[in-house]
């Protein structure tokens, strides 16, 4: 067994890698868990105005780097994507009949930020910090996609950042809407 205060047990680096990995990973899941269920539960706008829901009649491989690239040309660098879809596949027979019960054949994620606006968000009001970097989701079921995207401007009310983060969404949803 791995002691994780010394990273000791048959073999320490690989073990530790191994342990920061499934950290990582489970540290995702849970970031992107209020964006699957939305997806899951059926909601919508009107239901959850706290998720951007787009939908298109593609699947995620034929929107997937126009939205990278929409993204980018705003200046949202993407920084990470993680193919949740991939990695939640790996645990399917151990799940068993618990897995994938919506039938999602994709679920890929963008982990993207700027620079500039986290910057400005931390003189604002650092507290807001926890939407840098910002992340977004792609799920695909029966050939259509849907994005989905947390909207910081609703989880930022009363807070100083609240217009810069308003702002923020916007710039987001539009590149959202132009790549789709």
């Amino acid at each position: 067994m791995l002691n994780l205060r010394t990273g000791k047990a048959g073999e320490p680096m690989q073990d530790k890698k191994i342990m920061n990995l499934l950290i990582s990973r489970f540290g995702l899941l849970v970031l992107l868990l209020p964006a699957i269920s939305a997806y899951a539960d059926g909601s919508n706008a009107a239901r959850n105005p706290g998720v951007y829901i787009q939908q298109v009649d593609k699947p995620v491989l034929a929107v997937y780097d126009k939205l990278y690239k929409s993204l980018e040309d705003a200046h949202f660098y993407v920084v990470f994507e993680p193919n949740i879809g991939k990695n939640l596949a790996r645990f399917s027979e151990k799940w068993g009949d618990d897995y994938n019960q919506n039938k999602l054949s994709e679920i890929r994620s963008m982990v993207f930020c700027n620079g500039w606006y986290a910057n400005k968000v931390s003189n604002l009001d650092p507290n807001m910090l926890g939407f840098c970097p910002l992340h977004l989701t792609l799920i695909e079921r029966e050939g259509k996609t849907t994005v989905l995207f947390n909207r910081p401007g609703v989880m930022a009310q009363n807070s100083p950042a609240e217009k810069l983060l308003e702002e923020i969404e916007a710039e987001v949803i539009t590149a959202i809407q132009q790549a789709l």
